[in-house]
């Protein structure tokens, strides 16, 4: 509460402190994934974690900024940055209605549309943004094989605040195309997004608007300096090819005339904006899962109608208020209501299925870490399969030690990905590895295999070593490889695996997540282990033996 008061005092004290300057309160969000739930923050103390209030306690800050907005001086906005709702339960058995519905309880401004936004395919997304009572922007899905925008989406919105014009448009990450199920955007395509955004940003400025905010779903890199150096430092120097889609980094800085832009897709925040050093365009954004609500004051000055400055509400949090029950007690109604949503989502996620004899957390060494592990433990063990691999981004949380709900299952595994046996042989299974660890990318997460990776050396010759069930890899042998249908489908960059013919291919019709809770029911209590299932050593040399199989 301590928190809350001195915020109210600052939020006072900026309206005498500047009163020659027009205030706009932004409030973003990004990346909720559900998270509308209070729940234990564990990522920052998996012993005595704080409990994060949710919905309700997103609500109380919300409307305590809004209720320092003065008409003509002070006004207040509220957007969302897409990702909304797959993740938490409330949010995923419930289609997303669940947080579609708090968002208008809170009366959300806009929001952008995300690339897990498709996970259940866009015809139940559809059917979901239908209860929408505010804007939906993107500004780069259309109509497959047009340049026609899909009908659930608007590209921007030319708005009034303060005796102000402001254009908002909305920006989906084009790499929505390598991470959502083909079946599921069979109907639509990305455009590319520099391209896009920058012909709409034209347009709204045609409309002589004062200020251009873009909310996108896309995000800046973990640390912003050192790639903007290697991106631009030296402008001659012949560019790698493009893998994926633009980021925010990169649109803040190629794309002209925008004032503003609010990203997320990454589930990092920032405390401070980054600020391109040539178009001087803010980039905020926030961490994920409801865990924070963005606020930044926007200082206007009146006379040119341009930014003059802006600032921040907390003093250690800078522009990301974390979301603290304890400090901000849950606003009833809305509380009250996502409590109600939530229980009738979560009927038997409490149900104990298992324990865990120790942490099982995403500490680790490499690409390899425990809740990894385990995770593909249970694929192989379900499957019979010799190697079984998972992408590094497909395990989104930990177990604890003590007992094991399904709820705590849930949070690892929250996509309903389900889990496919293939057979193919070994030159293809080392493809398949080499494949994740070319160019900059880091690997697998794996059980059944043993290998070293030397990353000094050629893409698709970095292997040096190759076990396969304690045996030496063989090219010619027919391996039994377990994996999700998401990699299935050519996601992560594998697109090789869609070359494989249907009758190599058993399909369980199992989710992945009931296998690792049968693992966990079954092997309880369960434990995992860093071993030397993946390493990388820049001097090691092949192998004779991997070298004589190489060769046939």
């Amino acid at each position: 509460m301590k928190v809350k008061i001195i915020i109210g005092l600052l939020l006072i004290f900026s309206s005498f402190l500047y009163a020659e300057d027009l205030l706009l309160d932004i409030m973003f969000t990004n990346d909720i994934h559900g998270g509308i739930d209070r729940y234990p923050a564990t990522f920052m103390n998996p012993d005595f974690p704080p409990i994060l209030g949710g919905g309700g306690s997103a609500a109380t800050y919300i409307k305590s900024v809004r209720s320092h907005s003065k008409a003509g001086t002070r006004d207040n906005l509220l957007i969302d940055a897409g990702d909304f709702f797959q993740g938490h339960p409330v949010g995923t058995m419930s289609e997303g209605r669940s947080v579609i519905t708090y968002m208008n309880m809170i009366e959300y401004d806009f929001m952008a549309i995300g690339n897990h936004e498709f996970d259940l395919g866009e015809d139940i997304l559809k059917k979901t943004l239908e209860l929408a009572e505010f804007p939906i922007l993107s500004c780069n899905i259309v109509k497959k094989g047009t340049n026609e925008l899909v009908d659930y989406v608007l590209p921007y919105q030319i708005i009034e605040k303060l005796g102000l014009s402001i254009g908002i448009i909305g920006l989906t990450t084009k790499d929505t195309e390598q991470m959502s199920f083909p079946d599921n955007i069979k109907n639509v395509d990305f455009l590319p997004a520099k391209e896009q955004v920058q012909k709409y940003v034209d347009i709204v400025r045609e409309q002589s608007v004062d200020l251009v905010i873009v909310i996108a779903h896309m995000g800046l890199p973990y640390d912003p300096q050192p790639a903007y150096d290697a991106r631009y430092s030296n402008p001659e120097e012949e560019k790698e090819e493009r893998r994926w889609g633009y980021d925010a980094q990169e649109i803040a800085h190629e794309v002209e005339g925008i004032d503003i832009l609010f990203g997320g897709h990454m589930h990092k925040g920032f405390a401070k904006p980054w600020e391109d050093p040539d178009t001087h365009t803010l980039v905020f954004q926030g961490y994920a899962y409801g865990s924070n609500v963005g606020h930044v004051t926007i200082k206007i000055e009146k006379k040119t109608k341009t930014i003059s400055g802006y600032e921040s509400p907390a003093i250690n949090e800078g522009v990301l208020v974390t979301l603290f029950e304890d400090e901000y007690f849950a606003d009833e109604e809305i509380g009250d209501t996502v409590l109600v949503m939530q229980q009738i989502a979560e009927v038997g996620m409490d149900e104990i299925i298992g324990e865990a004899s120790m942490n099982i957390t995403k500490l680790g060494s490499g690409t390899q870490n425990l809740i990894g592990n385990l995770v593909c433990e249970a694929m192989k063990n379900y499957t019979g399969a010799d190697f079984a691999f998972m992408n590094l981004g497909g395990i989104r949380d930990e177990i604890l030690a003590g007992p094991i709900s399904y709820r705590n299952v849930f949070s690892v595994m929250p996509f309903d990905n389900q889990i496919v046996l293939i057979e193919v042989d070994g030159k293809f299974l080392k493809e398949i590895i080499e494949t994740r660890v070319s160019g900059s990318r880091h690997g697998l997460r794996t059980a059944g295999i043993k290998v070293v990776i030397n990353r000094k050396r050629e893409n698709f010759d970095r292997i040096t070593k190759l076990l396969i069930g304690g045996e030496p890899w063989q090219a010619d042998k027919i391996y039994k490889i377990a994996t999700s249908d998401f990699l299935l489908q050519g996601n992560a960059g594998l697109a090789l695996l869609t070359k494989i013919p249907e009758s190599k291919i058993t399909r369980y019709e199992q989710g992945l997540r009931d296998v690792i809770v049968e693992y966990i029911t079954n092997n309880s209590p369960v434990s995992a282990v860093i071993d030397d299932r993946w390493k990388r050593d820049d001097k090691s040399p092949i192998e004779p033996s991997l070298k004589k199989e190489m060769e046939k």
